[in-house]
């Protein structure tokens, strides 16, 4: 009962705060503030209660039994990590836009409650067709959060996220269908169980293309070069909270979707697909921190480094390698956090001087010395520097790749010097030099604050004492392990 708690809370709360919103915009905040929290107070319930393997939680019942369907939520290690996620940045979203969104505020927090409520959706489904269902439904109020919250080119923006994302989930909708039917044929049994698919009989062709439907949805959400193109835009556009909740959750239901589904539904040809996408993951790492140094918008700068630190994520993910996965999980996680972070600053700067362009900024630690220094902080985080969360998770993707291809783990670390230019132009073009525009704005509020401490606690946290995520993470590991075990012609 807890896990339709995790779903129906932020949906009821989202709505809640639509009709707040007509009463006023400060009720409709704290509407979505309390449910957002509520659902936050959940997970971490579920994390303390523990419970039976493979599920800390579950709940199963018929849905549309005439089409196999069931409404199946359950929560292992991996799943349970990203829900508190969610619903932590989820929280925190809405304290970094309280003062930024000022029209419509009922319809915004709705949207947010309600793309957060999908999020959580395709963490939980077991069912593959209810994970396409909560797929789908996360897509349609963040393109209204883009679309009408958004900045210059929202609408554009809006589009190009929703098409490519549409259409990607689309060619996975037409996977699930023919592996739901394959498995009929095989055991006359009609299902979209997870667990009742596992292990159904394909023809090698057969399996290729339909691991091909199910990555190239995953492969446009992580985003991986080269379909990475509409992310940019998005997360520019994008209104603070929805570049948080884009950067820090959507983009990670691409790699849950991978270790979730691709890899264990599709052994053989993931292990073929393996070389070529560790490349993939290389090459994204190298050209989001070459893109990422040559921007002038700071918020476009950040939404690159995204690019090149989820390519940390496919290379460890593909490595085969468990030390490597547990790198990519706490690698989706830290880079929820810091990067999640450098959306609420960047956002309380343009809040204050009304630009994003870098070349306007300078010598802002001499009139807001906090914020620059919060900015400093989650700059250093996102280059990975060492006693911060991002350093362990990245140092644990290159020890595990480079027992698979020392090559491609040099080539990755060469992204971890490369990440270091970006994130000291950032703080020096921003934050220190001269005052040449003659800024004097306000320093980090209170509100502020708190909303970017928990962040920061976090990833000092997960960097001297990571073991909390990576035991977690391990009821999720032996699947992988397995396969990873076959690829390496041992026994599992």
């Amino acid at each position: 009962m807890i896990l339709v708690l995790v779903i129906a809370v932020p949906l009821a709360g989202g709505a809640l705060a639509a009709l707040a919103g007509r009463l006023g915009a400060r009720l409709a905040r704290w509407v979505a503030l309390l449910a957002l929290a509520a659902t936050l107070g959940l997970c971490l319930a579920v994390w303390a209660g523990g419970g039976p393997a493979p599920w800390r939680a579950e709940i199963d019942v018929p849905w549309i039994p005439a089409l196999g369907i069931r409404f199946h939520l359950a929560v292992d290690g991996l799943s349970l990590l990203l829900l508190v996620l969610t619903f932590l940045l989820g929280t925190l979203s809405v304290l970094a836009s309280w003062r930024e969104v000022e029209e419509n505020v009922g319809f915004f927090h709705c949207n947010l409650c309600w793309v957060l409520a999908g999020v959580a959706g395709v963490f939980m489904a077991v069912d593959l067709f209810l994970f396409y269902f909560a797929w789908e439904l996360m897509l349609v109020p963040m393109y209204f959060l883009i679309a009408i919250w958004g900045h210059e080119r929202r609408v554009y923006a809006a589009v190009k996220f929703f098409l490519f994302t549409q259409l990607s989930g689309l060619l996975m909708l037409v996977a699930i269908l023919g592996l739901a039917f394959a498995h009929q044929r095989a055991t006359g049994t009609f299902t979209f169980e997870y667990s009742a698919l596992l292990g159904t009989p394909l023809a090698a062709s057969a399996a290729t293309w339909m691991m091909a439907g199910f990555l190239i949805a995953f492969a446009v959400k992580l985003p991986v070069f080269p379909f990475h193109t509409w992310l940019p835009d998005a997360h520019t556009q994008a209104p603070t909270a929805g570049s948080v909740v884009l950067a820090g959750l959507m983009l990670k239901t691409g790699a849950y979707g991978m270790i979730r589904f691709v890899l264990p539904l599709f052994p053989s040809p993931a292990r073929h697909l393996a070389p070529w996408a560790m490349g993939l993951g290389v090459v994204g790492i190298l050209y989001g921190a070459v893109l990422a140094f040559a921007q002038t918008d700071l918020k476009r700068l950040v939404a690159y480094t995204s690019v090149s630190h989820l390519g940390f994520v496919l290379l460890g993910i593909f490595s085969g390698e468990p030390l490597a996965v547990s790198g990519a999980v706490l690698e989706m996680i830290c880079h929820g956090l810091s990067t999640g972070a450098l959306f609420v600053v960047v956002g309380e700067l343009q809040e204050r001087l009304r630009t994003r362009q870098i070349g306007q900024m300078g010598g802002l630690w001499d009139t807001a010395p906090y914020l620059s220094g919060a900015g400093l902080f989650f700059a250093l985080a996102s280059l990975g520097l060492p006693g911060l969360g991002n350093f362990v998770a990245e140092f644990l993707v290159l020890v595990g790749t480079y027992r698979v291809s020392p090559a491609e783990a040099v080539l990755a670390a060469v992204g971890v010097l490369l990440s270091t230019l970006y994130a000291l132009r950032l703080v020096q073009r921003a934050f220190h030099g001269k005052n040449l525009h003659r800024w004097s704005i306000p320093d980090l509020r209170a509100r502020e604050a708190v909303t970017l401490a928990p962040m920061m606690a976090l990833l000092v946290l997960l960097g001297f004492y990571p073991r909390p995520v990576l035991h977690t993470f391990h009821p999720a590991e032996p699947a992988h392990q397995h396969e990873t075990a076959e690829a390496h012609g041992e026994a599992p």
